[in-house]
């Protein structure tokens, strides 16, 4: 059976993330203590305790939702039980390529965390020198998004940038042109419109200065050539074919529309049977299955999925 490890991106983050199964797992409370120490940061502390506000700021939630999903892993990768599960592919949504990259061996915990550190600042920046936003339209196609977003614009950036699944498209722009949308979302038809509580407009041109001080950070870091396990990436729903691809899909990636939909579209299509969602929340569970409803998806987010998974018959799980 060929089997996917999908890693959450930014959104998935939630104060208490990652303490009972710190506290369950030695070596997943190992992995927040060398965060802690590659960053700087009490990041373990944020992630079990909060204040919700600082975890959801968007230089500590990207460093944390990585580091509570690598914990996750760590503890599948040495139980007995679930140490047998190796994917065939790794994938994650915008942030989560990070985490998928790391699990398919291609960059080192160290190096993924420091980059994924240093997107958030850089993302942060950019974000504080524009006024954009993001929002996500529930219910209507493409066609439909880009109708609205020309009419909302006014001139201004507004464009759809998150495909995630059918009838849920986020938009982003300039602040003004997405408080338009939100106002003129309705008369297209749209079930709801959800202003994101994001810091500015996201895979956009706005994020031009992200994107380069990205791009400078990774040429400084050791990417591995794709070999056994496949990653594929955002940007084209394509697998990458060797490291500078990596380099420049990631710092393509804040610019640039993120094609949920088409990468899982394409793994389904490639024959993947079995998912896991490694990693806090059940966003990518939901939006798989509403990709294709019959798609097994296995989501391991706490301390509970956690271990209902590791006391599962072995033979089972790895089908």
């Amino acid at each position: 059976m060929k089997t996917a490890f999908l890693f959450p991106g930014q959104g998935a983050q939630v104060v208490g993330m990652g303490a009972e199964i710190a506290k369950a797992f030695s070596v997943a409370a190992e992995i927040f203590e060398r965060a802690n120490d590659i960053t700087g940061l009490d990041l373990s502390r944020i992630c079990f305790e909060g204040p919700a506000e600082q975890l959801n700021s968007t230089t500590i939630s990207q460093p944390a939702i990585f580091v509570a999903s690598a914990a996750i892993l760590e503890v599948l990768r040495t139980e007995a039980a679930t140490s047998g599960i190796h994917p065939g592919v790794t994938a994650g949504l915008s942030l989560g390529e990070y985490t998928a990259l790391y699990a398919a061996g291609l960059i080192s915990f160290e190096d993924a965390l420091l980059l994924v550190q240093k997107r958030g600042q850089a993302m942060q920046a950019a974000a504080d020198a524009s006024e954009g936003g993001m929002v996500s339209i529930i219910g209507l196609d493409e066609q439909t998004i880009r109708r609205l977003c020309a009419d909302a614009s006014q001139g201004e950036l507004l464009v759809p940038v998150n495909f995630n699944c059918p009838g849920q498209i986020a938009i982003s722009g300039t602040a003004a042109a997405c408080q338009r949308a939100e106002s003129l979302a309705d008369k297209y038809g749209a079930i709801k419109a959800i202003r994101l509580e994001v810091a500015g407009a996201f895979h956009t041109e706005m994020m031009s200065t992200a994107a380069e001080a990205l791009r400078e950070a990774l040429s400084k870091c050791e990417i591995g050539e794709p070999s056994q396990t496949q990653t594929i990436a955002n940007i084209n729903a394509d697998y990458y074919q060797s490291s500078e691809a990596i380099a420049d899909g990631l710092a393509k990636q804040l610019t640039c529309p993120i094609l949920w939909q088409q990468c899982a579209e394409r793994l389904l299509a490639d024959g993947v049977e079995e998912f896991y969602e490694i990693g806090p929340g059940r966003v990518l569970t939901g939006l798989m299955r509403r990709i294709h409803r019959k798609t097994k998806v296995v989501n391991v987010s706490n301390l509970h999925t956690l271990t209902e998974l590791l006391e599962q018959v072995p033979s089972q799980i790895r089908g």
